[in-house]
């Protein structure tokens, strides 16, 4: 008999897992997956699901991201920094005042690569954020209660520090958590448990305006982005990977 070694990084055995970044999203293997990247990605996902606009996840702003956007007839955002008046980017404030936009091409290094990245891995992938955490648990609690052998993996996608290595951002953590604290399943691996935790001692919406990442928008200028990051269950959207773009679950 031939024994299967697994890693040990990979929580097998476990129903609920919870890991970080690109790397983390490749070793948890989940069968939904919950992408958390809440300064500023699947805020602004979830802010375009409000409104009906479909979002293709994609990592860079740069030509093959353009030839993208021509291909689905969607609209590129900008850099953040770079918007003017009626301009959309990855700023949720920006697409909230949109007019006319059905498809946007949003990228991200964090959240949108690891979107794309889990697109061809046979998971379900759900945008996530402190807007609609407790919307996306209620959608997998049903999922799960359909179909045991199911297991959910949340994903927080943190941030890079100039050398480019992850840089674990508290909100992804709380976003996740909050999540995963909602769900009504048994089987939580150490690590899920204790994003789950995280969420429960975390006082918001204050820690999300002091932590690293709130303050770094503030600074930047974009202080209103986190105030709609913390409207919290404010959004009944789920958005769901579907053929390379995520649209609002029905």
């Amino acid at each position: 008999m031939i024994r299967r070694v697994t890693s040990p990084y990979a929580q097998d055995g476990f129903r609920v897992g919870f890991d970080w970044g690109p790397v983390g999203a490749e070793v948890v293997a989940g069968n939904i997956v919950a992408v958390v990247d809440v300064l500023s990605f699947t805020t602004a996902v979830t802010v375009a699901a409000d409104l009906g606009i479909e979002v293709y996840p994609y990592r860079w702003r740069d030509e093959t991201a353009v030839a993208y956007a021509k291909q689905y007839d969607a609209h590129l955002a900008v850099g953040r920094s770079e918007a003017g008046p009626g301009e959309v980017s990855l700023s949720p404030v920006t697409i909230r005042q949109a007019e006319g936009i059905q498809r946007l091409v949003l990228p991200s290094p964090n959240g949108s690569t690891i979107c794309q990245q889990l697109s061809d891995s046979g998971a379900t992938v759900l945008a996530v954020s402190l807007r609609n955490r407790l919307a996306a648990a209620e959608w997998v609690n049903a999922h799960l209660s359909a179909h045991p052998n199911l297991n959910v993996v949340a994903i927080a996608a943190g941030e890079r520090w100039k050398d480019g290595s992850l840089r674990p951002a508290v909100e992804d953590l709380w976003g996740a958590g909050g999540f995963l604290a909602a769900l009504d399943v048994d089987g939580f691996s150490p690590e899920a448990k204790a994003a789950a935790a995280a969420y429960k001692d975390a006082d918001l919406p204050t820690h999300l305006y002091d932590c690293a990442g709130g303050r770094e928008l503030t600074q930047y200028g974009f202080p209103e982005d986190v105030a709609i990051a913390a409207e919290l269950d404010s959004s009944q959207s789920v958005p769901v990977l579907r053929d390379g773009r995520m649209t609002a679950s029905t």
